[in-house]
């Protein structure tokens, strides 16, 4: 994905490499989060309310149509949406 995202200047979101380090702010909080859970993970397709925020957002920005129950958070969906797009 580096590789595509390099070729067509675009942001690549499916690996993270920040060359800064982050916050303490930040790192406080990823602690307590860790320290006091809850530790599970997000279901598959995302939040109902962040796909219903997504496919406005899009669909207002992109000028086209964004369904929220087609919207996936799932990394591996992610990518192979990124991939069908092409």
């Amino acid at each position: 994905m580096t590789r595509v995202a390099n070729a067509h200047g675009a942001i690549n979101l499916s690996q993270g490499f920040p060359d800064f380090d982050p916050p303490e702010a930040l790192l406080k909080a990823a602690e307590r989060a860790a320290r006091h859970g809850p530790h599970q993970y997000a279901i598959t397709w995302g939040a109902p309310n962040f796909r219903q925020a997504l496919a406005r957002k899009q669909s207002r920005f992109m000028g086209c149509r964004w369904i929220p129950t087609r919207i996936s958070s799932s990394p591996a969906a992610s990518t192979e949406a990124m991939m069908w797009w092409r």
